[in-house]
């Protein structure tokens, strides 16, 4: 099942004839479509504009915005060692799991995930605390030793880069060295000024040793959740003018370390606090950052505003939202395609991220003591114990977006989001996105892609799904489509 990154054959109509919805995958709210390729029995052409429907989609293709990165989840220590041991216990299942999860391979049926974020050692979803250098005072980290972290989160990075060569990785430490830190302890504290350059310094080693490890790194953080002291399980305090002093050591030993294509990124937190803590991250260190991360945990997606309305020319990304045990799968998809994979792009953010990418079905295993995740949180997919997987809402939630973004051609360019509006009486009804993938060559027609939510299950007082007839407006054509009670992705070429 492992693959590198390449495309299916795929026949392709040039010129007028190519404006025809013809790919369509949905998730459907009574589950009869689980991210499932649900083409038309006939190809649906662009033609003549008519009456426009009361759900009227307007797409606006000339207003053209951020590259999307991607949508995925974090690997953490936890997530490895259920993956790992799935290797070991039924390997054509993990195989199967890991191709399902990470092909974006054109068609493929899988959900194409292609970003993922790592913590920098322990975090609350390891089995034991542990740094890269846990040798206190050892200010010169002679004793930094990257296989601090267990090799299973190694091999199943390597795995996930052998079916998909394009993902992306994103590092970020909850916690610096305990001895870097008052109190000298990685749960809870903050980190010593007179460590900030050691601190760099250990961001930069990391690096190096996922570079030795052959382990491509996309964008590296300094604090997860820098706002939030937590004395059960690794976390920091680390107010603003020390996470800016952090990182203008740090952008420079990255950058003579061979790490210029790295991004910076700050804050790592949540939505809440977009017009304070960021925006004060970058008007004291704004050349060091390239920009900052979202968490979904207080506050809206329309505060990523905020800042972006500050710092337009920033980078804006999501990485982190967890799913509950035992809530509702209907509700959860409706929530995170509106406030996520839609919302959070809409307002900015280059990619779409959920918490664990895989937990057991009790939200296991935590770090001992942690008293984070009340309730119990759900991974983006559940291993068993039996040596068996099951996907959640929140894979096909990430499902739906990543189908719009990922690359037409091999190493081709990824989606950017276009204007797009709903008009009509019943624009209440469907949440939208759309997007346009070019090509890897100038002549072949670009793809223009829709996520659409329909979340039209109230109409009376009674739970009452209703499909709702939509037209779609596109370079002066129109085209007709009637989208159920879920999530569909669409998407033509011209």
């Amino acid at each position: 099942m492992r693959r590198s990154f390449v495309v299916a054959a795929f026949a392709l109509v040039h010129g007028a004839a190519a404006q025809q919805i013809q790919d369509v995958w949905q998730t459907t709210w009574d589950k009869a479509s689980l991210l499932a390729s649900t083409p038309p029995a006939s190809a649906i052409a662009f033609g003549t504009p008519g009456t426009a429907a009361a759900a009227d989609i307007q797409i606006d293709d000339t207003q053209v915005y951020q590259t999307i990165q991607g949508f995925g989840a974090t690997l953490t220590d936890s997530s490895a060692k259920l993956l790992d041991g799935l290797k070991t216990a039924n390997s054509d299942e993990y195989w199967k799991l890991m191709d399902y999860m990470f092909n974006i391979t054109d068609g493929a049926n899988s959900a194409s995930l292609s970003y993922v974020r790592v913590p920098l050692g322990a975090s609350d979803f390891s089995t034991s605390v542990y740094s890269f250098d846990d040798t206190a005072g050892d200010t010169g980290l002679t004793s930094f030793n990257i296989d601090a972290s267990p090799s299973y989160l190694f091999s199943t990075l390597t795995d996930i880069l052998s079916v998909n060569s394009a993902v992306r990785f994103h590092l970020v430490p909850w916690s610096p060295p305990a001895w870097m830190k008052t109190p000298a302890n990685a749960d809870g504290g903050s980190l010593n000024d007179a460590d900030v350059n050691s601190y760099a310094q250990y961001i930069v080693d990391a690096l190096t040793g996922f570079q030795g490890k052959n382990i491509p790194v996309f964008a590296v953080g300094i604090q997860n959740e820098p706002e939030n002291s937590d004395t059960t399980y690794p976390s920091t305090s680390m107010p603003v003018a020390t996470e800016a002093a952090v990182g203008e050591a740090l952008r420079p030993l990255m950058n003579s370390a061979g790490f210029t294509d790295v991004k910076l990124i700050g804050y790592e937190h949540n939505w809440d606090h977009a017009s304070a803590y960021p925006v004060q991250l970058m008007q004291a260190a704004e050349s060091s950052f390239d920009g900052v991360s979202f968490h979904c945990y207080e506050g809206t997606y329309e505060e990523q505003a905020n800042f972006t309305s500050q710092y337009p020319d920033k980078e804006v990304y999501f990485t982190e939202c967890t799913g509950t045990l035992g809530s509702d799968w209907w509700t959860d998809i409706k929530w995170n395609l509106d406030n996520i994979m839609i919302g959070a792009i809409e307002y900015g953010a280059s990619s779409g991220l959920m918490w664990n990418l895989a937990l057991d079905g009790s939200g296991q295993p935590i770090l001992p003591g942690s008293d984070s995740c009340t309730g119990g949180c759900r991974g983006v997919v559940t291993i068993n114990s039996d040596g068996t997987w099951s996907a959640n809402q929140e894979l096909y939630s990430l499902g739906q977006a990543a189908k719009a973004i990922i690359p037409k051609d091999p190493n081709g360019p990824w989606g950017q989001r276009i204007g797009v509006t709903v008009a009509g009486s019943n624009s209440w009804a469907l949440r939208v996105g759309a997007y346009k993938t070019g090509r890897a060559s100038s002549s072949d027609p670009s793809r223009w892609a829709l996520v659409v939510l329909n979340w039209d299950d109230s109409s009376s007082t009674t739970f009452n799904p209703v499909a709702v007839d939509a037209t779609i407006e596109f370079q002066g054509k129109q085209a007709a489509y009637t989208f159920p009670v879920g999530v569909t992705t669409l998407w033509w070429f011209a």
